[in-house]
C-alpha cells in the first residue's frame, strides 16, 4: 500500500481493490480517518475494509445512531460525524474509550481531529460521476 499517494479515476472495481489492499495492513488499534462530501464513497469503502476483516453482517452508514459495531478478525467501530456540531457530543460517545479495543473508522472526524491520536490513516475522497479520487496517508507521529 503506497502511503501519502493518490489514486486517481478509480473504477468501482478499482474502488474495491483499494479497500482490500489497506484492509490487509490493518492491525487492531489502527484508526482510520475519511474525509469528503456526501455520496464521496466513504461508508462503502468502510463496507469493503469490514467484508476483508471478516465482517459477516451488513455494514452501512451510521448517520443516524453515529456509531455501528461489527465482529470481525477485530472489532470494528464504525462512526458518523456528519450530523454533531460539538466535540463533546462526539466524545460522549466513548470514542476514546475503544480505540485501543479494534479498528476505529471515523466518517466527518473534523470535530474530535485534534483528540484523535496522531498516528493515523487519513483518507480523502472525491467524486466526479463514476469516478472517483481518493488520498490515503499514513500519518506517523
Amino acid at each position: 500500500m503506497k502511503f501519502g499517494f493518490e489514486y486517481k479515476n478509480q473504477s468501482k472495481s478499482d474502488f474495491v481493490k483499494l479497500a482490500k489492499e489497506l484492509a490487509t495492513t490493518l492491525k487492531c488499534g489502527d484508526v482510520l480517518l475519511m474525509y469528503g462530501n456526501l455520496g464521496a464513497g466513504k461508508t462503502y469503502f468502510t463496507n469493503k475494509i469490514c467484508a476483508c476483516l471478516g465482517v459477516k453482517t451488513i455494514v452501512n452508514s451510521p448517520s443516524y445512531i453515529l456509531l455501528n459495531e461489527y465482529e470481525g478478525k477485530w472489532d470494528v467501530y464504525h462512526y458518523d460525524l456528519f450530523r454533531l456540531s460539538a466535540a463533546d457530543e462526539v466524545l460522549d460517545l466513548g470514542i476514546i474509550e475503544r480505540l485501543k479495543d479494534g479498528i476505529t473508522i471515523v466518517e466527518w472526524p473534523e470535530l474530535i481531529h485534534d483528540y484523535l491520536p496522531k498516528k493515523r490513516i487519513e483518507i480523502y475522497f472525491e467524486h466526479n460521476n463514476d469516478k472517483r479520487n481518493i488520498k490515503i496517508i499514513n500519518v506517523e507521529a
